[in-house]
């Protein structure tokens, strides 16, 4: 009943319903190989499989909830406003910056040297026209 009467926590619960949402969609994408089926034919290797999806997904959400609060920190620091209550409506589980497919190499002694002081890679500093 609370549901039907409360617009506010309607509201909640949709924002809710919509960060899990936003998670399957990340699953989803990172899952494109065999459009996300188990393909397995024993229970262990099945279950392998969904724990390399969960760690990715974790990693994933975790890099972006880390660089996340160094950007919110940044434009803080750079004079910009940012309300809490916006940052209560950003997820780490967008994942449009996120490139799936293809054969990644890593440089690990070159990326290990572009870290700044604090063991981060820099931020990405939009340039003139680019959306912030």
């Amino acid at each position: 009943m609370q549901y039907l009467c409360d617009e506010t926590y309607r509201r909640r619960i949709g924002r809710q319903l919509n960060k899990g949402e936003n998670v399957h969609s990340l699953r989803r994408a990172l899952a494109y190989a065999h459009e996300g089926a188990l393909r397995r034919r024993h229970h262990a290797a099945q279950s392998e499989q969904m724990w390399c999806l969960t760690l990715a997904t974790n990693a994933i959400i975790c890099w972006m909830t880390e660089y996340q609060g160094l950007a919110v920190t940044a434009l803080r620091q750079a004079g910009r406003r940012v309300d809490d209550e916006v940052l209560a409506h950003a997820w780490p589980t967008h994942h449009e910056n996120v490139h799936f497919y293809g054969t990644h190499t890593i440089d690990i002694a070159a990326e290990l040297a572009t870290l700044d002081a604090t063991g981060y890679r820099p931020l990405r500093i939009p340039r003139a026209g680019e959306p912030r």
